[in-house]
């Protein structure tokens, strides 16, 4: 299968590295120094389960030069997906289907809009991998695994070969029964990991074990659950609970995406993540006031990011 990797970040170019690794025919569009790194030097990837890279490794910066894929995971931040839902058109062959791996619940739809429906299917990743430096991602363990499927759920012969390439590639691949729940289910579980993380500026050692700010976690994703039951969506009736346990399995020193980019004065993710359950939320007519208190708090960070208003 062969197989391009949009965004080489930290879940892109550590998917893509392991797919790389067993053998499929992978090309990585990457930019920048990060991009020139890997062409050079090849693709570094720092995992708990074994250090190994990608060498020598396929990149480019012109999607055009790659040609038509069978398969594209799109690994760039929510907020890049519609801009590169146009950039990926030289990807996309009439048979090329295209897996966000986006924390988030509006990318399909997003990529759908561009490049239509029946190239797209609805997806999810667990990782906890970032770039480290130009050409080197570091993999913390946890899970690693792509979730998928058909945006109707039905099931489908080349979700069925995805999920055969992956497996080969000892990545584990899930198709659930309805991919919806699933993207709410992950949702669920980052966004107020993220959004508390980053106000908080800790990892997650210090959040899960705090009673306030543990506190702060399960209310956000109650709101959650709640804004995900007035759009009915079948969530497990423990799923606060079973989330919960699952952040107590997570490495102590892990920090999410969203809030390494904040940390760093970077656009980040906030509009996609907080900043949804604040506008979904109003949509269902479900109050969401800590995911409100979240928003708000951080968004003269990210709007300073941007570049809209100076720091003083």
């Amino acid at each position: 299968m062969r197989i391009a990797i949009f965004g080489t970040g930290g879940a892109g170019g550590y998917f893509g590295g392991k797919l790389a690794k067993g053998g499929e025919d992978v090309v990585f569009i990457a930019r920048g120094e990060h991009g020139r790194a890997i062409r050079e030097n090849g693709l570094h990837i720092d995992s708990v389960d074994g250090p190994f890279m990608v060498e020598p490794a396929r990149v480019t910066d012109d999607p055009a030069q790659a040609g038509p894929a069978d398969v594209v995971l799109v690994g760039v931040k929510a907020w890049q997906v519609s801009e590169a839902a146009d950039a990926m058109r030289p990807l996309v062959g009439p048979e090329t289907f295209v897996v966000p791996l986006q924390n988030g619940v509006e990318a399909p739809s997003q990529l759908a809009a561009v490049l239509g429906e029946e190239h797209v299917l609805g997806a999810l990743a667990k990782v906890f991998s970032f770039i480290v430096a130009p050409g080197r991602i570091r993999h913390l363990g946890g899970p690693s695994q792509i979730t998928f499927g058909e945006l109707d759920n039905r099931r489908s012969d080349r979700a069925e070969r995805l999920r055969e390439v992956l497996t080969r590639a000892g990545i584990a691949a899930e198709i659930p029964p309805d991919i919806h729940a699933a993207l709410w289910e992950k949702f669920l579980f980052i966004v107020p990991l993220g959004g508390v993380g980053a106000v908080t500026r800790v990892p997650l050692g210090v959040t899960r074990t705090l009673p306030e700010t543990r506190g702060m976690l399960m209310q956000g994703m109650r709101e959650i659950e709640a804004v995900a039951r007035a759009r009915n969506l079948p969530l497990p009736h423990d799923i606060v609970a079973r989330t919960m346990a699952f952040v107590d399995t997570l490495p102590p020193d892990g920090t999410f995406s969203m809030q390494r980019d904040i940390a760093a004065g970077r656009p980040s993710e906030l509009e996609a993540w907080n900043g949804a359950v604040v506008r979904l939320g109003r949509q269902a007519g479900v109050a969401t006031p800590l995911h409100e208190f979240l928003y708000h708090s951080l968004l003269p960070l990210e709007i300073s990011a941007r570049g809209k208003v100076a720091r003083k």
